[in-house]
């Protein structure tokens, strides 16, 4: 397994982590790293998701809401919602990281640690995503 791919599976877990006790702050990630140390090798990429994850959750969810069919974020699983966030952060923000290559991670993380269903669901709402960002109704907002 890649050094990212690591580094994505504990995005995941911090992210999850962080969202079970409702509190996606810095503290509650020192908590998280004080009990579950990332990988060396995909540390610094671990901190890149999990903080530019911080910083755009609220553009991310919004997006994940309208490529949805009536799905409200907080209604998501946990997994399935920290796997679209992933997904969608680094399709958006992440222009070092091809489309297909976010979209395949994040169906890989989803069937992984999710249900059955999670991913063809994470596939779909990806997949809009990607057309979104394609005809321009999503703005791909690199190196910010």
């Amino acid at each position: 397994m890649g050094a990212r791919t690591r580094a994505r599976e504990s995005a995941l877990q911090a992210l999850f982590f962080m969202d079970l006790h409702e509190e996606m702050t810095e503290e509650m990630l020192d908590r998280f790293c004080d009990n579950y140390t990332p990988p060396a090798r995909g540390m610094q990429f671990f901190f890149e998701l999990v903080r530019g994850i911080f910083a755009e959750q609220e553009r991310i969810d919004r997006i994940i809401e309208t490529c949805s069919d009536n799905w409200k974020v907080s209604r998501m699983a946990y997994v399935d919602r920290n796997v679209l966030r992933i997904g969608i952060y680094e399709m958006l923000y992440r222009p070092d990281i091809p489309d297909k290559v976010a979209i395949n991670e994040a169906i890989n993380l989803g069937k992984k640690y999710g249900t059955e269903e999670t991913g063809a669901f994470v596939n779909g709402i990806l997949d809009r995503v990607r057309e979104g960002v394609g005809a321009g109704e999503i703005e791909v907002r690199a190196g910010e």
